[in-house]
């Protein structure tokens, strides 16, 4: 068994395992362990939120809040554009997800 990001997934591969809904692993599965993947489910699977899985060359979360910083460093006394940095923040901490996205694996 091995595990591949999503983006790599093709139809006909077949499921190992159980997928289950992220931090609720007794809850029921979103795909079964055995289900052969086609290219509506993929796509299906593709349908989330956040970033889950975060793939080589990805720039990691303190980068990318790095990079903010600095693009809004011209502007870190003018309120609304500290407004939309924020916002921005926020933006991309969600985006993170509860563990700023997992590595590939």
């Amino acid at each position: 068994m091995q595990k591949i990001p999503l983006l790599l997934a093709e139809p006909d591969m077949v499921l190992a395992r159980d997928i289950f809904r992220d931090g609720n692993a007794n809850g029921p599965p979103i795909c079964g362990r055995g289900v052969t993947l086609t290219d509506a489910l993929i796509e299906r699977l593709k349908t989330v939120e956040g970033h889950p899985v975060r793939m080589d060359g990805d720039r990691s979360p303190e980068e990318i809040l790095l990079a903010l910083d600095k693009r809004f460093k011209k502007f870190e006394n003018d309120p609304l554009t500290n407004k939309l940095k924020q916002i921005y923040r926020v933006h991309y901490m969600k985006s993170f997800g509860d563990q700023g996205g997992r590595e590939a694996s």
